[in-house]
């Protein structure tokens, strides 16, 4: 997968990591960007192609596909974090939180693999989290639905794979965006973050995972769950 002559529709693309992967998928040489927001006055980014998305709107996504019908490169990037837990948090927003990263991204997949068939395969990737291996207290909510979306990542790389669609995830952990303003603790450059996962498609990679806490949350996995969260698994 190439990046110059990519025809690539990138979601959230007003702020954070999506504007970089906007500006970036510009700078290397994308034919076309599709920057989509739910309000596109937002978008202020020159040179892109602003369209209106809301992924959690059926109608919207499907109007969105039934524009960008040239694209190769799709970059499912828009998410919420709302900080709440599964035990006592508020009910709709732990719905928002799958409503966005899970069934927002699996609309959008659904919605443009017969685009991206139709031009010859292309890509998808996915912007995933250190969360989708973690939980932690106050954000259990975020991790449940980035685990739900990592696993739909798998899933929809297998199916997909007949049609030469490449499918990557992209895991990382706390960076420097709105969505992590008020937590005073050492964050990626988001600008870092997206070169490294531009990098991983056209090194057609499965999975980017571009600091040590994505590493070490990955390799944790095979560990004892008292080892991995003793005082919450042992009440102690």
């Amino acid at each position: 997968m190439k990046i110059s002559g990519s025809v690539a529709l990138v979601t959230g693309a007003n702020r954070g990591i999506g504007r970089h992967f906007a500006q970036q998928l510009l700078e290397r040489g994308a034919t076309k960007v599709y920057a989509t927001a739910r309000n596109p006055a937002l978008v202020d980014l020159p040179g892109v192609q602003v369209l209106r998305l809301d992924i959690t709107d059926a109608a919207s996504v499907a109007a969105a596909a039934a524009t960008a019908t040239d694209v190769t490169l799709l970059i499912n990037n828009a998410g919420v974090f709302t900080s709440q837990n599964l035990v006592t948090g508020a009910l709709e927003q732990i719905r928002l939180e799958m409503d966005t990263h899970f069934y927002g991204t699996l609309t959008m997949v659904r919605a443009f693999a017969p685009v991206l068939a139709a031009n010859s395969g292309g890509a998808i990737l996915n912007v995933l989290s250190a969360m989708s291996w973690l939980a932690y207290d106050g954000a259990n909510a975020y991790g449940a639905a980035k685990a739900a979306q990592w696993s739909l990542t798998n899933g929809i790389r297998m199916e997909l794979a007949g049609q030469g669609t490449l499918v990557t995830g992209l895991h990382l952990g706390s960076t420097d965006t709105d969505m992590m303003a008020g937590h005073d603790i050492a964050k990626n450059d988001p600008a870092d973050v997206v070169r490294a996962a531009l990098d991983g498609i056209e090194a057609d990679q499965h999975e980017v995972l571009v600091d040590d806490a994505s590493v070490q949350a990955k390799a944790a996995l095979a560990a004892d769950l008292g080892t991995r969260y003793p005082q919450r698994v042992s009440g102690s």
